[in-house]
C-alpha cells in the first residue's frame, strides 16, 4: 500500500495574474536544490483519515499559520516518483507569509556522526506565478497545477 499524503494549494488573483503559494522542503538534502524541488504544503495521513482535514493541518504545521476558510476545489490525486499518492485541494485566499514558520524534524547530520540536528520541515514559502510554479514544483505535482487552472478558468 503506498503512503498517502494530502496538500493544500492556496491561490490568489491580482495585478500579476494567478499566483500560487508553494513551499521549499527544509533539511540538508534539499538545501542546494531549487527548480523541481518545491511542493504544495502537504503531509501524510493514514487510510480512514480525512484527507481534507490532513491538508489543512499540514498547511498550518508547515507554515505556522491557518489556511483561509473558503470553498475548496478538489484537485484529485497524483503519484509522486517514490510512489506516494498525494490528494490535492485548492482554496482561494491572500495570505501574508512574512512570519511563516515551519515545524521541525530531527535527523542525524552529518551522516554517521552520531549528532542529531533539527531542521525546519519547510525552509521557504513563496507566492509565485503559474509560469514560475511550473519550474519550481516537483514534476509529479504539475497535474495539480493544471487542474487548478481548469477549475478557475
Amino acid at each position: 500500500m503506498p503512503k498517502l499524503s494530502a496538500g493544500l494549494l492556496l491561490y490568489r488573483t491580482g495585478d500579476a495574474g494567478l499566483e500560487v503559494l508553494i513551499a521549499h522542503p527544509g533539511g540538508p538534502f534539499w538545501a542546494r536544490k531549487d527548480d523541481g524541488a518545491w511542493s504544495i504544503p502537504k503531509g501524510e495521513y493514514s487510510a480512514g483519515d480525512d484527507p481534507w482535514e490532513t491538508a489543512r493541518r499540514e498547511f498550518t504545521e508547515e507554515l505556522g499559520v491557518q489556511p483561509p476558510d473558503g470553498p475548496r476545489l478538489e484537485l484529485g490525486e497524483v503519484r509522486q516518483s517514490g510512489g506516494k499518492v498525494v490528494t490535492g485541494y485548492a482554496v482561494a485566499g491572500d495570505l501574508d507569509i512574512t512570519d511563516a514558520r515551519s515545524n521541525t524534524f530531527e535527523m542525524e547530520w552529518p551522516p554517521r556522526s552520531g549528532k542529531l540536528q533539527q531542521f525546519p520541515e519547510v525552509d521557504r514559502v513563496d507566492w509565485v506565478s503559474i509560469e514560475e510554479a511550473r519550474v519550481k514544483l516537483l514534476k509529479s505535482q504539475l497535474p495539480l497545477l493544471d487542474r487548478l487552472l481548469t477549475a478557475v478558468a
